[in-house]
């Protein structure tokens, strides 16, 4: 694979798969991480691990997108913009991360 230059268009490419994956870890659907660590289903806290990975892995894109100047804020809704600039995974950014979120589903893969 050739490489590819990191360009606003590809960020937020990266940025949408990262906030899928996050949905998709809060919904308890399968993600990429259940295939590298498969035995970790048998232990409960496994689903907290998996949110804190790919909430991590959220903030880590979005913040190179902000030191890039990349239009990031675009991709959520303003309460997820503050969680995201928060940094930090409370109970409220699991609890209320789709609250007032008629127009963004959360993911459907």
């Amino acid at each position: 694979m050739g490489k590819q230059p990191v360009t606003e268009p590809f960020m937020i490419e990266k940025l949408n798969e990262a906030k899928v994956h996050f949905e998709r870890a809060l919904d308890c659907k399968h993600t990429e991480f259940d295939d590298l660590y498969p035995y970790m289903i048998e232990h409960p806290q496994f689903f907290w691990y998996k949110r804190y990975v790919a909430w991590s892995e959220l903030l880590t894109i979005a913040g190179l997108c902000e030191e890039l100047s990349f239009e990031w804020k675009e991709q959520f809704t303003p309460q997820q913009v503050e969680y995201i600039e928060k940094r930090v995974m409370s109970s409220t950014v699991l609890d209320f991360w789709y609250e007032k979120n008629d127009s963004i589903e959360p993911a459907q893969r």
